[in-house]
Formats: C-alpha cells, structure tokens, sequence
C-alpha cells in the first residue's frame, strides 16, 4: 500500500464519488511508475464564461522532491481535461526523471593544481 497522499477538490462544481474514482485512479498510476511522489493534489474548476460555454480547468500540483510540478488543463469536456492533465503530469515526470538520469551520468574533469612530492 502506497502512503502518498491524493487529494481531490472541486471549485464551482459537485464532485460525484464516480468522478473521485476515476481521478484517484489516474493518479494512482503516475504513482506507480514514480515512486518519488510525496502527494498529488488536483483541482476540478468549472467556470461560465461570457461566451455562455462552460468550461472545464484541472489543476494538478505533485509535491515530489526537488522542485514540485505543477500543471494545468482546459476544456470543454471534464473528462477530457482530467485526461489531458493525466498526459501532462506523466510528461513532466518523465522530463524530470530524464534529466536526473542524464546529470547522473555525465562526468565533470577538474583539474586540481597540485605540486606532488616525486617518488624516489
């Protein structure tokens, strides 16, 4: 059992326990490929614009170490915006986890000036 924490809020909107499944479960499979997450955070925002359309924001906020990530996804759908926020965090982990594997590997020279006795 995984202790990282996921918390699900709505703004503007009421959230159904289906629609809390199926953002736990998304969430759920980022963890398990990234064992480094220490939280995920996701907002659902439904906003009435002038234009008369509504329009669906996900916010997704990874507390993980180093810097945390943090994503955001619209449209008209939910359920699309949910996927596309799913997509987007699952890019920037792997970018990051990309980036860790390169610094790993590369090696810096450095040259230290020293004047070392001579062996006899």
């Amino acid at each position: 059992m995984n202790n990282q924490e996921i918390v699900i809020s709505g703004i503007h909107m009421e959230l159904t326990d289906a629609l809390k499944e199926i953002v736990r479960e998304k969430m759920q499979k980022l963890i398990d490929h990234e064992e480094r997450i220490i939280g995920i955070k996701v907002e659902l925002i439904y906003s009435h614009a002038k234009t008369h359309q509504a329009e669906f924001t996900a916010k997704g906020h990874i507390e993980i170490r180093g810097p945390s990530i943090v994503v955001s996804a619209s449209d008209d759908s939910l359920y699309k915006a949910i996927d596309d926020l799913t997509q987007k965090l699952d890019r920037q982990l792997r970018k990051r986890s990309r980036l860790n594997r390169v610094k790993r590997k590369t090696t810096h020279a450095v040259e230290i000036p020293a004047n070392l006795p001579k062996s006899a």
